[in-house]
């Protein structure tokens, strides 16, 4: 038997009909479904220390549990003694079921360890059925070991769906458990 992750398995038998009766979609190929979850982190500070890229990269691969690329600057800003091509970030994008493993352990573990949290705010979407969060410290996943940060680093989360408006979106990723405020 092939291992499936818990979110994939909770996607088709609870999400999709949860979808199919909050939308009426007529076809299962109509029901939005997320297609890659992209982590970034800019670390502008990359550009004097090289060590602070490299401690990024690492970090990043022991969250995602796959490879991180740096990312390089698209144009010279002299002010901040910039150059084109230069590293300044990480990144990650996850598919299949390293999405889902992600996605299990961001709303399990990881989400519950940030510190005076009230639910993730609403307004993180852009329109297309696309979300994007916050993290302001990369040290609420398990997986970083605090002894050896050195500098806390936050990151973006962005969660791309086949969703073709916000409420669609909205309601797929509320029925995976992240918890949203409560909208008043």
């Amino acid at each position: 038997m092939e291992y499936t992750p818990r979110l994939k398995k909770q996607y088709h038998e609870e999400v999709i009909p949860a979808l199919i009766k909050e939308f009426g979609y007529k076809t299962i190929m109509e029901v939005p479904k997320l297609t890659k979850i992209s982590l970034n982190q800019g670390v502008g500070a990359a550009i004097t220390d090289k060590k602070i890229l490299n401690n990024a990269l690492e970090e990043m691969t022991a969250i995602a549990g796959q490879k991180a690329v740096p990312t390089k600057s698209k144009k010279d800003i002299s002010n901040f003694k910039l150059r084109r091509g230069m590293p300044i970030g990480a990144r990650v994008t996850l598919r299949r079921n390293n999405m889902y493993e992600f996605l299990d352990r961001l709303i399990s573990v990881s989400i519950p360890r940030i510190r005076d949290f009230r639910g993730i705010s609403d307004k993180g979407f852009d329109g297309r059925g696309n979300f994007t969060m916050g993290v302001s410290e990369q040290i609420i996943f398990p997986e970083i070991v605090m002894d050896k940060v050195n500098r806390i680093n936050g990151m973006d989360i962005t969660f791309v769906t086949t969703a073709k408006t916000d409420k669609e979106a909205y309601f797929l990723l509320k029925q995976f458990g992240i918890p949203f405020k409560n909208k008043s």
